[in-house]
């Protein structure tokens, strides 16, 4: 049997921090703007206007473009600079499969790793006040307590390399998930399979809880298929 040893930790942090650089801060705020849906599919981000607005150098902008490109947020476009990355419906679908197989291994060698009172957390957070927000359609409750579980539910893996698969593919589903869960009925339907999700991992069994994880990400897949013209 696998030994249960995570446990949440005061954290601790060194007195010697790295500087942000310039490519970084860029980054990271272009990134925002992408998964925040502040720049949708299909924008055009201008060198020069970001080199003027951030106080950096256009080499600096390129930099922070490659960047981006590569984790697949912007394509460069030859005689059209950048611009957002368009996911078409059968890209969607593969990142689906991917993600079946990534997040229910997560969700399984945190359940292996993790202590059982390491969940009550995420069940208290997803209980009557987020099932009520999700009925009054407070979907930014919502998305955010997803993105505790997750962070939550990564760290408890205690992979590096699961994490830099999923980090890359949640920046580019993200604007797409957030427009999946005003369908009437899926933020509903994912809260109740997360509370499912929860229950099995918090009761340590971790086979059932991977069930339960991917059934979740096949069935926002049929959601999808389902309103995809509507979506995309």
């Amino acid at each position: 049997m696998n030994s249960r040893n995570v446990t949440k930790l005061p954290g601790i942090e060194s007195p010697l921090k790295p500087a942000v650089s310039d490519t970084d801060r860029l980054v990271d705020e272009l990134r925002r703007r992408i998964v925040n849906n502040q720049m949708p599919p299909g924008s055009r981000i201008r060198e020069n206007e970001l080199a003027e607005e951030f106080s950096v150098s256009r080499s600096r902008v390129r930099d922070a473009f490659g960047i981006l490109e590569e984790r697949g947020l912007i394509e460069r476009i030859p005689n059209k600079g950048a611009v957002v990355m368009r996911l078409e419906a059968d890209s969607f679908l593969e990142l689906f499969d991917v993600r079946e197989v990534l997040e229910g291994l997560m969700v399984r060698l945190a359940t292996q790793n993790a202590e059982p009172e390491y969940w009550d957390g995420l069940i208290e957070l997803f209980g009557d006040d987020l099932e009520k927000a999700v009925a009054e359609n407070d979907f930014n409750a919502y998305m955010a307590a997803i993105a505790e579980f997750r962070q939550s539910c990564i760290d408890a893996a205690g992979s590096g390399t699961l994490r830099g698969l999923l980090d890359d593919i949640y920046d580019r589903v993200l604007s797409m998930t957030r427009r999946l869960m005003l369908v009437p009925g899926r933020a509903s339907e994912g809260f109740r399979q997360h509370q499912e999700i929860l229950q099995a991992m918090r009761s340590g069994d971790a086979e059932r809880a991977e069930d339960l994880k991917r059934k979740n990400i096949r069935s926002a897949r049929q959601w999808f298929l389902k309103y995809n013209d509507f979506l995309l």
